[in-house]
């Protein structure tokens, strides 16, 4: 549900972010953010529109970090915030600058309860290779300006979750800081069939035997706009780099290649560099 422009300004002064004089605001964008109560792991959809005629792309940080708006339908802009479990809980200043008169808004970010695992390692566990950590770092940071997905997402794998997004880990009985499990995994029979959940052009394609030992036999699609999704411990790949697939073209199959305890996929979705949670998408999805 979109917040309400009265309550949004009937909040915002009792938190005390203003943008500057009543009769300014008249001027100002009209901002819409969703969801209204977002929490941990939660992509904040903020749909601009100008009320004076603008036409150029606002900018629109959150928290002082900046993320690109791109044109939707009726002169109207959209960014797209991600949040992880590595963020803090708590109040997100949302600012929107260009042509017209900026608007400071304000979105309480809610604290979620994520599952933990305790791993016990052995050995050096320098699993990885400085060519497969490059290049999907380098598929990461894509920001392409055309959309290629259109609704909801959809499920890439008939196998059952066998594990969420977001589970937290202890490694040798030490708590990880910095780690989070960056997406949802389908467990099935090594073949069954791994799908595009959206459109999009394929940027990234590796092999085990090119390097790829951690994440094993990887697919990466670029759905546009800063949302992608990497594919990881396939059987088989089914594409190739440059490759344009519609939703729910075959891009590969389940395996257990790389680091893997038994066959799964492994679907990752990340928007502008931030591993979310897919399961908004694939159930409510964006305009």
């Amino acid at each position: 549900m979109a917040i309400q422009r009265r309550d949004v300004l009937s909040g915002l002064l009792a938190a005390g972010v203003t943008w500057g004089l009543a009769s300014k605001a008249a001027h100002a964008y009209d901002v819409t953010i969703s969801p209204t109560a977002p929490q941990l792991g939660d992509t904040i959809s903020v749909i601009v529109r100008p009320r004076n005629g603008a036409t150029s792309a606002p900018v629109v940080t959150a928290n002082g970090q900046e993320y690109p708006s791109f044109p939707l339908s009726n002169n109207r802009f959209r960014a797209f915030i991600p949040t992880s479990p590595l963020d803090a809980p708590g109040r997100i200043v949302i600012r929107v600058n260009g042509e017209e008169e900026t608007r400071n808004l304000a979105v309480g970010l809610r604290n979620r309860s994520f599952s933990t695992q305790r791993i016990t390692l052995r050995g050096s566990g320098s699993l990885g290779t400085d060519h497969e950590f490059d290049r999907v770092d380098a598929f990461k940071q894509i920001v392409s300006p055309e959309r290629h997905w259109n609704g909801a997402l959809l499920r890439p794998s008939q196998g059952r979750v066998s594990s969420e997004y977001g589970v937290r880990r202890y490694y040798n009985g030490e708590f990880a800081e910095n780690y989070y499990h960056r997406g949802v995994d389908y467990a099935a029979g090594t073949g069954s069939p791994v799908i595009a959940p959206a459109a999009g052009y394929i940027r990234l394609v590796g092999r085990v035997r090119d390097g790829f030992e951690l994440h094993g036999n990887t697919v990466g699609i670029d759905h546009g706009q800063g949302l992608l999704s990497i594919m990881i411990h396939l059987s088989r790949i089914d594409v190739n780099e440059g490759d344009f697939v519609t939703a729910g073209q075959r891009v590969g199959a389940i395996g257990s290649t790389g680091a893997s305890t038994g066959p799964h996929l492994h679907w990752g979705l990340y928007v502008n560099q931030v591993a979310v949670d897919p399961v908004p998408w694939r159930y409510n999805g964006f305009e």
